[in-house]
């Protein structure tokens, strides 16, 4: 435990924080997402198969869970690579991998591309949503889920020696079911233990990630040290109403109502900020019309996830925010006409240096707090 304290951990070694440099701190280079196929619409059943091609490829982007081949991403080893070499390039220095047990973690082909790539990767302990638990670990204590993450993290992963350096992405569902529970009081007791950074995949809902930290806060976790992800898609800045305007009143009505959730939600996100999280905004590349997870939510362009950012630092919590693609389905990649892991150094940067952002608070979110999270205690 003492060799930790005051390093971070990624698949090759422990290194000083320092040599980090601009970090992603949710990504997927290894991933296999088919048990979270969902069937197309009627008649639309026979774009579910094939190849990704030209043809199929806004479909995909659009559908991009109704495709099979495109949850595959663990097939893409050779793109991924070199994609690592053009975030490298771009002036990239390391990526969080979260893919956790039950979604086809792969430890030996992370140190591979970390060797191969020069890129420092660090990989995720613990456990993802409870589709995936299977019946043995969900009869499992607290106490031997704590184990197992710990002796991850000090000792090996999936049988190998190759050490994680964070627990998750955590995952919960919404209604949280009791072996998520568990699992979160699991990566508390971790934290505790040995002062290891966790991330928090939470359930799909703006209530979620309220609960997930004070389970958290009961079970002795250090919100400091803990990262909630998805806020693009859990905090939104507003739902559409569910019905439209007839007349120039019910206009004038319907106007009013987005600008009173706009408010109500935006209060909301910074009642939760308030509790000390990092807070992650870590899908900019996703932008969909219809959110096949949770079709209430209007999934937010690139640019309201700017606005957001810079609504957050505008309110003084530059040095709680973090942010990343969270690739994990093929369509993502740069081979298949996607964003790849470069997107947010070649392409967000600039648009939030011109959206008023300054170069040192872009380092913060980028370099400066993930190196800060990710340093064990």
């Amino acid at each position: 435990m003492s060799s930790l304290s005051g390093k971070a951990q990624t698949v090759l070694g422990l290194v000083e924080p320092e040599q980090l440099g601009c970090t992603l701190t949710h990504e997927h280079l290894s991933m296999d997402y088919s048990s979270f196929f969902c069937p197309p619409s009627p008649g639309q059943e026979p774009l579910s198969e094939g190849p990704i091609k030209m043809k199929n490829l806004f479909w995909i982007k659009q559908n991009p869970y109704s495709h099979k081949d495109n949850l595959l991403l663990c097939q893409e080893m050779d793109a991924v690579r070199e994609e690592l070499l053009h975030f490298k390039a771009a002036g990239g220095g390391t990526i969080v991998e979260n893919t956790t047990m039950g979604i086809r973690r792969d430890m030996k082909t992370l140190k591979k591309l970390a060797e191969e790539t020069g890129v420092h990767i660090i990989a995720g302990a613990g456990f993802y949503v409870d589709s995936t638990h299977s019946s043995q670990m969900q009869a499992m204590t607290v106490e031997q889920l704590t184990g197992i993450i710990v002796d991850e993290i000090l000792h090996g992963a999936d049988g190998t020696d190759i050490r994680c350096g964070v627990v998750g992405e955590i995952g919960c569902s919404w209604p949280m079911t009791a072996s998520e529970r568990r699992v979160l009081q699991a990566a508390a007791h971790a934290q505790a233990q040995i002062g290891c950074p966790i991330i928090i995949h939470p359930g799909r809902h703006s209530d979620a990630p309220f609960q997930i930290v004070r389970i958290l806060q009961e079970a002795g976790a250090d919100t400091s040290k803990t990262v909630m992800s998805h806020l693009d898609r859990t905090a939104q800045g507003h739902a559409a109403p569910t019905s439209t305007p007839s007349t120039r009143t019910s206009q004038w009505n319907w106007e009013l109502l987005l600008l009173h959730q706009t408010i109500f939600d935006t209060k909301k996100l910074l009642e939760f900020a308030k509790l000390g999280c990092y807070l992650e905004y870590d899908l900019f590349g996703t932008e969909f019309i219809y959110y096949h997870f949770q079709p209430d939510i209007d999934m937010p362009s690139d640019n309201d996830r700017i606005a957001r950012i810079r609504m957050l630092i505008d309110e003084g919590y530059e040095d709680r925010m973090l942010m990343a693609h969270d690739v994990h389905t093929k369509n993502r990649l740069m081979k298949y006409g996607g964003h790849g892991y470069s997107h947010i150094l070649k392409n967000i940067v600039p648009k939030m240096l011109i959206r008023g952002i300054s170069q040192d608070k872009i380092d913060k979110i980028l370099i400066e707090n993930p190196k800060r999270w990710l340093t064990f205690k």
